[in-house]
């Protein structure tokens, strides 16, 4: 894992209709997480967080069944620009959301230094929706088929190009809650998904040694997208779409335990903190702690 370590905030609550999760970073960051990384003997910057600009009027304005396009797209294209500079600087950019729209700035920024990036996608939801297939218009249910090259040409062409991914390169983990447009989109790309289904028969052990083992020959640099909603409520209470039935605790610990042995894991993100929603900043600290053994926290 490299060393050094570039931390960027990007306080996105425009994705989705509740509001805190723009406070997400901020919760990250007071549960510790520079601290707890620093302890492992990384040379860590801060680099505060990426400015967003709000609607002119909180309405929640939608084009084209997208909610705040306008300023999604500006924020996740300065987004894009700071984590470009920060894996040319030679640096392991850290990002802290903020809703998930914020990956489509994330992958914009890395994927123009790798030729086969991969991408594990870390949640309850596929995030495959488009302006046609979402029921909602909520721009954080679209990030991975938007990185993909499926959506509104202003979300796809983020940072001037696209698709910045490619499907065969990507691994879904610990959905739940699919629409019926992104089940299709699976299909018709071939991505491979792992569903709560296959966690619990298999285990999380085969799980991340059958995705390592994936993505270890086909690709270039790995990127980490976590959602903290891919964790069960009970484990997690602090996300704006919580499902039953998720990852628990120790499965997710041992996910990123492995991903730190697998030296595979180029960038990562960790998205979807709401403290308004939290009880005492639980989700938060859990955030840190997986952050924790990420990074190659152990107790040996």
């Amino acid at each position: 894992m490299n060393k050094q370590l570039s931390v960027i905030g990007v306080p996105m609550d425009l994705g989705q209709m509740r509001r805190g999760v723009d406070m997400g970073p901020s919760a990250i960051r007071y549960a510790g997480m520079i601290e707890r990384l620093s302890q492992l003997k990384y040379d860590i910057e801060d680099l505060g967080d990426i400015e967003i600009t709000r609607p002119a009027q909180e309405a929640n304005p939608k084009q084209d069944n997208l909610r705040n396009l306008n300023e999604i797209a500006e924020g996740t294209e300065r987004l894009a620009e700071k984590v470009d500079q920060v894996v040319e600087g030679g640096r392991f950019p850290l990002v802290l959301g903020g809703d998930h729209s914020i990956a489509m700035g994330t992958l914009a920024g890395v994927a123009k230094h790798y030729d086969n990036l991969g991408v594990i996608w870390y949640d309850a939801h596929g995030d495959l929706n488009t302006g046609d297939s979402s029921p909602s218009g909520n721009i954080h249910g679209m990030p991975l088929a938007v990185s993909l090259g499926v959506g509104h040409e202003k979300l796809t062409n983020i940072y001037g190009y696209e698709p910045k991914i490619k499907p065969e390169n990507v691994i879904i983990i610990g959905a739940r809650s699919l629409d019926e447009g992104e089940r299709v989109l699976i299909k018709e790309k071939g991505i491979k998904v792992y569903t709560m289904h296959e966690v619990d028969r298999m285990g999380m052990t085969k799980v991340m040694e059958e995705a390592v083992d994936y993505l270890k020959d086909r690709t270039d640099g790995v990127h980490l997208s976590l959602d903290l909603d891919g964790l069960d409520p009970n484990e997690a209470p602090g996300v704006g779409t919580p499902v039953l039935g998720g990852l628990s605790y120790r499965e997710s610990h041992l996910a990123m335990e492995m991903l730190f042995q697998s030296e595979m894991i180029t960038s990562a993100e960790f998205v979807e903190v709401n403290p308004i929603l939290d009880e005492k900043n639980k989700t938060a600290t859990l955030a840190v702690g997986l952050m924790g053994s990420l990074f190659g926290e152990s107790l040996k």
